[in-house]
């Protein structure tokens, strides 16, 4: 267990004692039955012996749960251009807290530079942190998004690369001179189409276009050294796969390339997945594990204070199925992280608005982002806390690297910051948050 180490004076602090009160007692009053059996439960206390060695084509239970109880969400962690300072910072700071698992360490949303130019950066970056901690494990994405080379935002496009001879092998298609068809991935009934920016839509995982294109990314991304892939909002892509047998084969291809390419021999599945996980025929499971977004629930009256409760609209906790692993041992609920959604915006800074997800108008990172530095300290030990006693079967993802997109910050001096980053501020990081130590507290009591 961790304890709240806060910076405030004893006004500030008897004022958190105050709110904790009142919200038990509003607790007490407004929680369901269902809702107090399940957070006065007492499950087992969650052990772990650390472990982060695994083996070809599949990563034991222990194992699993070593990495996910040090993962950190990185965003853009391998893709700086190369000499860039930000690099070693965020090296330095992964060391110094203990993460092991690095998420989002690389990705593609909206497409910024040639396809090429982005595998040989991200590549070096996971050279140079391997050979820091030949334990990481870094995950790459493969997001719900598609975009072409004419899109709102930028000029490049899926459009523009070139379908390698290794795809068209898989698929056991004639090898042909073309580039991937972004239209040829799209839900053929117009739905999702356009639906991020005009030019960017959700792909349709039925199409075999899109298979073409994923396979292609997930074997790139483990040929650079990548041992995990988030693939967003999977069941957007789904919707034509009711019983997620194209999902499972596709899954199937990119593990069995693994097995004979990935560093260790064995790629790591994970997506958000609002109905509680896939379950496949005899009780096999889609993943490898689940992520989900944490949910706080806001506090109105005081400014920016959420907390965590089961049942809160689709948040996760004791949600996550069950079954047989892709790496073949069995589970009444399969592991899982939540982290800090990055969404949007409605209302920023106003309590009670609707969507209920975003905790005080803002994405859930934005919402952190504000709160100020002693709150977010508190906020990071007590969310370990709580999912520990609650479901040990989830783990708190860390926020290390996001985008502020929806309400960005201030700066004392002018300007504006647009990331989070955990890191202590200092000459190499002035923008930093300064929630290293306190993740690293964490980690280290736990």
């Amino acid at each position: 267990m961790t304890f709240y180490h806060s910076e405030r004076n004893n006004e500030v602090s008897m004022k958190r004692l105050l709110i904790f009160l009142s919200l038990f007692v509003f607790l007490l009053l407004s929680c369901d039955k269902e809702d107090k059996i399940d957070e006065e439960d007492s499950p087992e206390e969650r052990i772990i012996d650390r472990n982060y060695d695994f083996g070809k084509g599949s990563i034991p239970r222990n194992v699993l749960e070593s990495y996910l109880s040090r993962a950190i969400d990185q965003g853009n962690f391998c893709q700086p251009p190369s000499g860039d300072p930000e690099f070693q910072e965020n090296l330095r700071m992964l060391q110094n807290i203990g993460a092991k698992f690095i998420g989002r360490a690389a990705f593609v949303w909206t497409p910024d530079r040639p396809d090429d130019e982005h595998f040989e950066i991200v590549t070096e970056k996971a050279r140079q942190a391997h050979n820091a901690d030949p334990d990481f494990l870094l995950q790459c994405c493969i997001f719900e998004a598609v975009f072409k080379s004419d899109n709102e935002l930028t000029n490049y496009g899926v459009d523009q690369i070139k379908i390698p001879d290794f795809v068209f092998e898989e698929f056991d298609l004639p090898i042909q001179e073309r580039n991937f068809d972004y239209e040829a991935m799209l839900y053929q009934d117009g739905v999702f189409k356009n639906h991020w920016v005009q030019g960017a839509s959700i792909p349709d995982i039925t199409q075999l276009e899109t298979q073409m294109y994923f396979y292609y990314r997930a074997v790139r991304y483990i040929n650079a050294g990548f041992e995990g892939i988030h693939f967003g909002q999977i069941e957007l892509m789904a919707k034509n796969d009711k019983d997620f047998q194209v999902w499972k084969g596709l899954l199937d291809r990119i593990r069995e390339y693994a097995v004979k390419n990935a560093r260790r021999g064995t790629i790591i599945c994970d997506a958000h997945v609002p109905s509680g996980g896939i379950v496949l025929d005899n009780d096999s499971l889609l993943l490898d594990f689940h992520s989900f977004p944490q949910r706080p629930q806001e506090i109105c009256g005081s400014p920016y204070e959420c907390f965590l409760r089961i049942g809160f609209i689709d948040a996760f906790y004791k949600r996550s199925k069950g079954g047989v692993t892709p790496s073949g041992w069995s589970c009444e609920s399969l592991p899982y992280l939540v982290g800090f959604d990055n969404s949007g915006a409605s209302n920023p800074g106003v309590c009670g608005q609707e969507p209920k997800y975003w905790p005080w108008g803002w994405d859930e990172i934005s919402w952190f982002a504000h709160c100020d530095s002693s709150y977010r300290n508190y906020w990071l030990e007590y969310a370990w806390d709580w999912i520990e006693k609650n479901d040990p079967n989830g783990f708190l993802e860390m926020p290390g690297y996001a985008t502020i997109a929806a309400d960005p910050i201030p700066r004392k001096e002018g300007g504006l910051i647009w990331t989070y980053r955990i890191n202590k501020k200092s000459e190499a990081c002035p923008d930093g948050f300064g929630q290293e130590e306190t993740a690293k507290m964490i980690w280290q009591n736990n």
